[in-house]
């Protein structure tokens, strides 16, 4: 089964394409014990209503050995549940020192796919590649404003920067990890119809909902057949604090249903 194969089962299953943003704030909490119970409950309370988890490594990088060795915890507390994992690292590297970040998070926490920056080029990218059933998501168009920086530049063809990412989306099929392992990220706070059209049909992660502000209407109509999921991390974790995180991740799975 390819990682698309598994994502489309789970979003079949579950009749939701949120993804839930593992981001704990480290000082909106009393100590590094009370941030992990504050995960686990978030876990435990969201399971049913995600598509994906997505822990975002910086956040526990941030703790030192001791969010290390949370991640980890955390990481199987996911996988007990049968919700897929795509740990947001952005790693970008040459190849051989990818091969490392490859061999840690898909053999050591066997996560489901991993998010990375792609602008050192392909061969930066296929060491992750080499595990069938495992995905990546290359950084497309990102939620933040710094995307026309570089992302949405104009080429010398009429192109812009982000479609020679998606080009490398159609090299994934040459690869053990099959067609459909490479997907793009893109911001929902700059999509427009022309950044849609430019997009390859393959999967999208797609952040920006929430805290960000981005409009759940700008995707609706858009006809892409790979299975795509939408990341609510602040919206969920810390706004509307009379609400259950269950209730918090039922809403935004329903208003991500209806435009989907």
């Amino acid at each position: 089964m390819t990682y698309a194969e598994l994502l489309q089962k789970r979003i079949q299953e579950t009749g939701s394409a949120l993804c839930v943003g593992i981001d704990p704030r480290p000082d909106l909490h009393d100590s590094v014990a009370a941030i992990e119970t504050f995960c686990e409950k978030v876990i435990a309370e969201t399971a049913q209503f995600a598509a994906v988890f997505k822990p975002n490594i910086a956040y526990f990088e941030a703790l030192g050995v001791d969010g290390y060795a949370m991640i980890e915890r955390l990481i199987w507390r996911m996988k007990e549940t049968g919700v897929p994992i795509v740990l947001d690292a952005k790693r970008g590297d040459i190849g051989t020192t990818q091969e490392h970040y490859a061999k840690g998070y898909f053999d050591n926490w066997n996560v489901d796919a991993v998010t990375l920056s792609p602008y050192m080029g392909w061969d930066s990218v296929e060491p992750f590649l080499q595990y069938p059933g495992k995905g990546v998501y290359l950084l497309g168009v990102t939620s933040n404003a710094g995307a026309a920086d570089l992302e949405l530049h104009d080429l010398a063809d009429g192109r812009k920067v982000f479609e020679l990412v998606g080009d490398m989306a159609g090299r994934a099929a040459a690869t053990p990890a099959g067609e459909g392992s490479v997907g793009l990220v893109l911001g929902l706070t700059n999509v427009s119809d022309d950044v849609l059209a430019r997009m390859p049909d393959v999967p999208l992660l797609i952040p920006g909902l929430g805290a960000q502000g981005g409009d759940l209407e700008t995707l609706r109509g858009a006809k892409r057949s790979a299975p795509s999921v939408i990341n609510v991390s602040r919206g969920i974790l810390y706004a509307d604090e009379e609400l259950s995180f269950s209730d918090k991740a039922k809403d935004y799975a329903n208003r991500i249903a209806s435009i989907t």
